[in-house]
C-alpha cells in the first residue's frame, strides 16, 4: 500500500533541524519523555508543520500579482468570494480560521482569478493580526494592478478566543479594507457588502 502513496514537500533541512531541537525541549519543559514511542517523530513532525504553516515568509505577494497581469478593459466589479483562510494568531500562535471577500474595480489590467486566492494564502500563511492581514491583501492588490478601488472582507474564528481565555466557541470577527471607489462610493461598497452576504445554491 505505502508504495502506491507518495507524498513530495520541500523543507529546508537546516532550520528543520534547528526547530527540531527546540520543540524538543519545549517538550521536555512541559513534563513530557520526548522518548517515548508516541513522541519520538513529534519535534520532526511540528518543525515541518510550523514550517508549512509560515511559508508565506517565503513568497512574494507582489510577484504573484504581477507574473498573471492582462490588459483588459473591463470595468465592473471582479468579485473572488468565500476564499478559505487559516493562520496562526502572532500573540499566541494559535490558529484562527475563516473566509476572505476580496474584490477590485479594474483599470486596464486584470489578474487570474487563482491569484487573488494565492495572496490571501500568502498573508494568511504568516504570523498575524486578522486586521494587518486584511490591509495586506487590499494594499498588495492596491499596488501590483492598480484598479479603481479595492474592498477585502475577513470573517474569522480565532482559537485563543475559543479554547482559553474567555473561551467563548461561537465568537467571530470581521474586518473590512477599502481604497478608490469603495471609499468614496457607497452604492459601489453596498454592491459588494450584498453580493458577499449572498448564498448561491
Amino acid at each position: 500500500m505505502d508504495e502506491l502513496y507518495h507524498k513530495e514537500e520541500s523543507f529546508d533541512p537546516e532550520t528543520i533541524g534547528k526547530l527540531k531541537g527546540h520543540y524538543a525541549a519545549i517538550l521536555c519543559l512541559l513534563g513530557e519523555d520526548v522518548g517515548r514511542e508516541g513522541l519520538v517523530k513529534t519535534p520532526e513532525r511540528v518543525a515541518k508543520a510550523m514550517s508549512f504553516l509560515t511559508k508565506g515568509y517565503r513568497v512574494d505577494p507582489l510577484s504573484i500579482l504581477r507574473s498573471a497581469m492582462f490588459r483588459e478593459e473591463y470595468k465592473q466589479m471582479v468579485l473572488v468570494k468565500d476564499i478559505e483562510l487559516y493562520s496562526l494568531c502572532e500573540h499566541h500562535m494559535l490558529p484562527f480560521y475563516g473566509k476572505a471577500h476580496v474584490a477590485y474595480i479594474p483599470n486596464g489590467y486584470i489578474t487570474g482569478l487563482s491569484k487573488i486566492a494565492r495572496i490571501v494564502e500568502c498573508y494568511a500563511r504568516r504570523l498575524q493580526v486578522q486586521e494587518r492581514l486584511t490591509v495586506q491583501i487590499r494594499d498588495c492588490i492596491q499596488e501590483a494592478l492598480n484598479p479603481m478601488g479595492v474592498a477585502v472582507v475577513i470573517e474569522a474564528s480565532h482559537m485563543c478566543m475559543q479554547m482559553r481565555g474567555v473561551e467563548k466557541q461561537e465568537s467571530a470577527t470581521t474586518t473590512s479594507a477599502f481604497t478608490g471607489i469603495f471609499l468614496s462610493d457607497h452604492r459601489t461598497r453596498e454592491e459588494f457588502m450584498t453580493l458577499i452576504s449572498h448564498k448561491y445554491r
